[in-house]
């Protein structure tokens, strides 16, 4: 892919954990709507990739750009707003606030960026009745399924409008058959949204919803395919 071209873009990204080097320069481009798996097994590097993707870990070398834009020559308080207008987050047990019910969950990142709750919770109705809750607005985490707490978390990261959804073991706390509803769910909006998608996994069948994959072993990017 050329970089020119690519939505989001890593050149050489080299981070170190004391002794440990967690990724050893990897380059990665994701084009805009594309599903990119990222697998490895534990250890590999594979959420640190994620992470500095995703600026919230900046490396000790190389950089990422969104959009052209390199993400490394931001501020602090830039990058956090980068997260919040650009980036939606799914993530293994959801990370839902407990005490709010699932539509203010699914509103909340509208609000921070100045959306006022009525037009955000609307918006959020709208988001939690596509991915088949409609009915469940007022429900709080502890009282949906894992697979319907997933697809709320869906609807939280997508609300934004972002242009790339990471995903960090999505799936990894439900069974299989729900695990699969969850992915087909997670490829299937995030593309219809235009927005890009990475996700990490260690499981081949959750990368197989991606587009494509890259294996990620000792910090290096061993293998790069065609999930399907």
């Amino acid at each position: 892919m050329n970089t020119a071209t690519a939505r989001l873009s890593a050149r050489g990204l080299v981070k170190r954990f004391g002794s440990t080097t967690a990724l050893a320069g990897v380059d990665v481009d994701l084009a805009g709507g594309e599903s990119l798996a990222v697998m490895g097994p534990s250890g590999s590097g594979k959420s640190t990739l994620l992470h500095c993707l995703a600026g919230i870990l900046l490396p000790d070398s190389g950089t990422v750009a969104l959009d052209g834009t390199e993400v490394g020559g931001l501020s602090d308080r830039e990058r956090s707003l980068l997260r919040r207008k650009h980036y939606g987050f799914v993530f293994q047990f959801g990370q839902l606030l407990s005490e709010l019910p699932a539509i203010e969950n699914v509103a909340l990142p509208a609000m921070l960026l100045g959306t006022p709750r009525r037009e955000a919770t609307d918006l959020a109705g709208r988001w939690l009745g596509s991915l088949g809750l409609a009915g469940m607005e007022a429900r709080r985490p502890g009282e949906l399924s894992g697979g319907q707490a997933q697809r709320v978390a869906v609807a939280r990261a997508l609300i934004t409008g972002p242009a790339v959804v990471f995903a960090d073991e999505p799936t990894g706390a439900l069974d299989q058959s729900t695990g699969h509803d969850v992915m087909r769910i997670l490829t299937e909006t995030t593309k219809a949204a235009g927005a890009s998608l990475v996700v990490v996994t260690h499981d081949a069948q959750v990368a197989d919803w991606c587009d494509r994959r890259i294996e990620v072993r000792d910090g290096l990017v061993r293998q790069a395919e065609a999930a399907r």
